[in-house]
């Protein structure tokens, strides 16, 4: 009876997870779109994309159907975030190994990162992309820091300035980028 009572239970929860999936929308990628490669098919990572165009991955291109019109901050493309604070961010911690990152739900997590100056330190931050207006309350970041104590990492206090200082420089790389492409269309 209990195995049965079990089996009902599991059942029940299945169609419960299954019927949450039924209200999803379809993805609003052109698939036509997404084979083509832009202007400069590198293939290499440095400057953007795997396909070259690094405005396909960041929801930027001027060409795509259903993009950022002129004059907009949304700049959001197929993001759930603003493209223009998602890349800013990607630019300001790209000098930390990148652990992830979310495009749909903002998040971008590093992984530890050691300077050359301070040994038996290391750093971790998450940057949280709030919304779809390039605003300054709309990036959040938070850093972790530990140092070496006897061979064992401990955690340790970050300075607010340091915090407050990351997002700054994530929200002036977003208005700079956001300049340039106003300026190139």
């Amino acid at each position: 009876m209990a195995t049965r009572l079990r089996l009902l239970t599991a059942f029940a929860f299945a169609a419960g997870l299954l019927a949450a999936c039924g209200n999803t929308k379809p993805n609003p990628a052109d698939p036509a779109y997404i084979g083509q490669e832009g202007p400069s098919s590198s293939g290499s990572m440095p400057g953007g994309s795997v396909l070259g165009d690094s405005s396909l991955i960041f929801g930027t291109g001027k060409d795509r159907p259903g993009g950022p019109k002129a004059g907009t901050d949304a700049g959001g493309g197929a993001l759930g975030v603003n493209a223009y604070l998602w890349r800013g961010a990607l630019d300001t911690l790209s000098f930390m190994p990148l652990a992830s990152a979310d495009p749909f739900g903002g998040v971008i997590i590093t992984d530890w990162y050691t300077p050359a100056a301070a040994n038996g330190e290391r750093f971790k931050a998450t940057a949280y992309i709030l919304g779809r207006e390039l605003r300054s309350d709309g990036v959040r970041v938070s850093i972790f820091r530990q140092v070496l104590d006897n061979g064992q990492w401990v955690d340790a206090p970050v300075s607010p300035i340091t915090v407050g200082d990351i997002e700054n420089k994530v929200l002036s790389r977003a208005r700079e980028l956001r300049e340039q492409s106003q300026a190139s269309s």
